[in-house]
C-alpha cells in the first residue's frame, strides 16, 4: 500500500488549493435551497454547463416544489429532455417536490438524513444541498474528489462510500465543504482525468501521483 499524505501534509494542500482557487465555489446556478436540489439532480453524469444551461430558463417560471407538483412528470421531462437520464431525473424531481410539500411544509429538509429521504437523493446529492444551501459540513465526493483524493494520496481507496469516510478522519470537519469545492475546482482545471496537467500542477510535490508516476 502507498504511502499516504499526512493529516499535516493534507492541510497544506488544501493551503495550496485555497491560494490557487479563492473563489472556489458550487458551481451550480440557484436562487433557492430548492432550486440547487434539483440542478444537483439533474448534475449526476451531466455536465455543471448543460445543467445551467437547462435551468437558466427553467428557473424563471419554475422554482417552488409546488411548480413542479402542478407540471406534471411528463412536462418536467419535456423540459429537462437535454440532460441525460431525464426519465429518471425527472421522477426525482416531481416525487421529491411531492414529500417536500407533504412532510416538509414545503420546505427543503436541511440534514443530510432527512435529505436522503427525498427520492431520487442519494449521499453525494444530500451532501451538496446541506453544505452548500445550509452550512452543514459534508464532503461530497463525486467524480473529481474521488478521483483527486485517491490520485493525490488524501486516501486509497475502492469506492465513493469508503473514500467519503476516509477523508472525514483526514481532513479537520470545519474544512470539509471547503476541500469539497477545491478538489472539484483542481480536478476540472487541471488534475484532469485522461491527462493531468501536472506541469502546471501547484501541488505535485505534495501528489503521490506525480512523485511516482511522473518525476
Amino acid at each position: 500500500m502507498r504511502k499516504l499524505l499526512t493529516k499535516k501534509e493534507a492541510k497544506e494542500v488544501l493551503e495550496i488549493l485555497e491560494k490557487c482557487y479563492p473563489d472556489a465555489q458550487c458551481e451550480l446556478n440557484h436562487n433557492s435551497p430548492f432550486e440547487l436540489l434539483v440542478a444537483t439532480i439533474l448534475s449526476a453524469q451531466c455536465t455543471d454547463v448543460r445543467v445551467n444551461i437547462i435551468t437558466s430558463e427553467m428557473f424563471k417560471k419554475y422554482n417552488t416544489p409546488m411548480d413542479y407538483l402542478e407540471l406534471g412528470l411528463e412536462n418536467i421531462e419535456e423540459l429537462i429532455k437535454s440532460c441525460g437520464f431525464y426519465r429518471n431525473k425527472a421522477k426525482s424531481i416531481y416525487m421529491s417536490s411531492k414529500k417536500i410539500i407533504e412532510e416538509f411544509n414545503g420546505e427543503v429538509p436541511q440534514t443530510i438524513e432527512e435529505l436522503m429521504t427525498l427520492p431520487g437523493v442519494g449521499k453525494k446529492t444530500a451532501n451538496v444541498v446541506a453544505s452548500t444551501a445550509y452550512g452543514v459540513p459534508a464532503i461530497a465526493v463525486d467524480t473529481h474528489v474521488f478521483r483527486l483524493a485517491n490520485r493525490i494520496g488524501f486516501v486509497d481507496e475502492k469506492d465513493v462510500e469508503s473514500t467519503e469516510i476516509a477523508l472525514e478522519k483526514k481532513i479537520e470537519k470545519s474544512s470539509w465543504t471547503r476541500a469539497h469545492h477545491l478538489l472539484i475546482f483542481h480536478g476540472r482545471r487541471v488534475c484532469k482525468a485522461r491527462n493531468p496537467l501536472c506541469g502546471e500542477c501547484k501541488i505535485r510535490d505534495h501528489c503521490r501521483y506525480y512523485l511516482k508516476e511522473i518525476r
